[in-house]
Formats: structure tokens, C-alpha cells, sequence
């Protein structure tokens, strides 16, 4: 029996090799090129329109880890997300071996999806869980195509801080979800996760 403040117990679809990217939703794609490829010196490793998404999009390296960009160019869920919440961080990617075989699991442990069969992606094969599934975070799962592995960088995504509202059953909801263990902190209404070499604070 589940309560309304635990999570219903779910075995993980897919183990998660690392966070592939966070998107980040922007209003240009050249000015914010000034700081993420200028300033912060982050090598561009790909750049396309995505069309059934919208958007104008880029990735660039950030260690292990890459940064999303993402320019609406046509009315969708993007554009959506820039007229009412403005430029910010608008989804968190996973790499799994096999989105497929991920998505197939979720969808048979009755997670709410937004894609139950992979699309192409600057990313790669990708699709998402649904917000709802994952304490109101948009969760992106990619399986990357082959090629050249991405530049290196001298700046990488250490730590990604998630605000939520209830940190520990979220934390708890991407264990049971995604297999992510729990890396010990001060007390308090926080949680870590550790994803690859990097980490998901919860706040």
C-alpha cells in the first residue's frame, strides 16, 4: 500500500550512464553564445534545427556532460515554455544504453511517458518522461548515435540543483526511477544523487 507522500515502489527501466546534457530553453542562440561558447569557452559539438521539436538547437561540451541550447523557432512546447517562464533550464537528459528498451520498461511499469517509441534528436534516439512522473522535472532519455566522442572541456557539469518541493520524495521518486544512490550530506531538506561522475542536488 502506497500513502499520498511515498512514491509507488518501481524497479528501474534502464541503468544511467551519466547525465548527457540539461537543456536550456533561450531566446537567441547567438547571443547566448557570448557567454556559454565565448565566456564560459564550452566547444560546440553539434548545431541543428530539430523541426518536430521546434527549435533551433546546440550542444555543447561540458566534461563528461554537454549543454543544450534551445532557440524556439516555431510554436510548440518550447515556445510555450519561453513566453511564460522566460530563458532557463528546461530539462535534465540521462544516457542509457537503449532508450527503446527503456521507454518499453517504463511504459510497463505504467510511468507516464510523452514518448513511448524513441524520435531522432540532436542527442541522438531520445524521448521523455511526462513532468508528472518525475516530481514536476521533464526528464529526457537519449541512447547517443555513434561517432566521434565530444571535444574536451575545461569546465564540467559537476553538480545539477533541482528545486522541488518536497526534496526527499523526489530524491527518493529518481531512485526508484533511475537507480541513482544517494551520496551522503549535512542534515537538512536536501538530497544528492549521484549521476556518473557528477551529481542532482535536491532542494
Amino acid at each position: 500500500m502506497t500513502t499520498g507522500t511515498e512514491p509507488p515502489r518501481r524497479g528501474r527501466a534502464e541503468a544511467i550512464r551519466r547525465v548527457h546534457h540539461v537543456g536550456i530553453v533561450v531566446r537567441r542562440l547567438d547571443e547566448a553564445y557570448g557567454f556559454y561558447r565565448d565566456a564560459l569557452r564550452l566547444p560546440l559539438v553539434r548545431e541543428a534545427m530539430v523541426p518536430d521539436q521546434g527549435v533551433h538547437a546546440a550542444l555543447l561540451a561540458a566534461g563528461e556532460s554537454e549543454i543544450e541550447l534551445l532557440e524556439p523557432r516555431a510554436p510548440g512546447g518550447v515556445q510555450r515554455f519561453l513566453d511564460t517562464r522566460g530563458e532557463g533550464l528546461h530539462h535534465v537528459c540521462f544516457e542509457v544504453p537503449d532508450v527503446e528498451r527503456a521507454l518499453t520498461a517504463f511504459a510497463a511499469q505504467q510511468v507516464e511517458l510523452i514518448d513511448r517509441v524513441p524520435r531522432p534528436g540532436l542527442a541522438g534516439r531520445i524521448g521523455f518522461l511526462h513532468p508528472r512522473a518525475c516530481a514536476g522535472v521533464l526528464v529526457e532519455l537519449a541512447t547517443p548515435s555513434p561517432g566521434a566522442p565530444a571535444p574536451d572541456a575545461w569546465l564540467r557539469l559537476k553538480r545539477l540543483v533541482i528545486g522541488v518541493s518536497d526534496p526527499r520524495r523526489a530524491a527518493r521518486l529518481f531512485q526508484q526511477l533511475f537507480g541513482l544512490p544517494e551520496v551522503a550530506m549535512n542534515g537538512g531538506p536536501r538530497t544528492m544523487l549521484a549521476v556518473g561522475r557528477g551529481s542532482i542536488l535536491m532542494v
